[in-house]
């Protein structure tokens, strides 16, 4: 019975010490951490249910940060030695290497997908979670992203991206391909929403 509440102690204060490292990117690095704090559960709770469990291949993340959605994502029944994490940031990537052991981290630029997984990705992708802040780069970069994850995915698998934005990251009319958003999620600080793109 006393365990419980050291538990609760110790996950608060790792999320806490997420936040300040979090924080700390934010400030050298405003354009590529994208956000000032971690996604909230409830936001990488709704990503992660885009996710499919049991599809075959590797689960993508880009963008992981301190790894709210990864944990989300190994709560919702993912295999952590399915997970491939693209961090750019090498503190970043030491962490989550710490945390999740048996994931393939990967230190990159997550904008060169294609040159940065081609030889990693030896099956293709069940899905592809992305907290890339996607706004912060021109739009023919965004469709250069999204024509490279789709390369990499199983036919409609999705891309799950979230956005704080009033509109959609990637345009929702794009032909030959479907645009899903979630409802907002107000819960999260500030509040966002998920959009989720398959290839038809």
């Amino acid at each position: 019975m006393r365990l419980q509440p050291s538990l609760r102690a110790e996950q608060k204060s790792q999320r806490l010490d997420d936040d300040v490292k979090f924080i700390r990117s934010w400030f050298e690095r405003p354009l590529s951490t994208g956000a000032v704090m971690p996604s909230g559960r409830v936001l990488a709770r709704t990503m992660a249910r885009y996710v499919d469990p049991e599809a075959n291949g590797p689960v993508v993340e880009l963008g992981p940060g301190t790894g709210p959605v990864t944990a989300a994502l190994v709560e919702h029944g993912v295999d952590p030695a399915r997970l491939m994490l693209v961090e750019f940031n090498p503190d970043f990537c030491r962490l989550l290497r710490a945390r999740y052991p048996a994931a393939t981290v990967v230190q990159g630029d997550a904008y060169g997908l294609r040159r940065l997984l081609d030889k990693l990705v030896r099956q293709k992708a069940a899905a592809i979670v992305s907290g890339l802040p996607l706004f912060t780069k021109p739009l023919k970069t965004r469709l250069r992203l999204l024509a490279e994850a789709f390369a990499l995915l199983s036919p409609g698998a999705p891309f799950v991206q979230f956005t704080y934005a009033v509109v959609p990251p990637i345009p929702a009319t794009l032909a030959g391909i479907s645009a899903e958003p979630s409802e907002r999620i107000w819960m999260n600080l500030p509040p966002a929403r998920v959009w989720v793109y398959r290839r038809g």
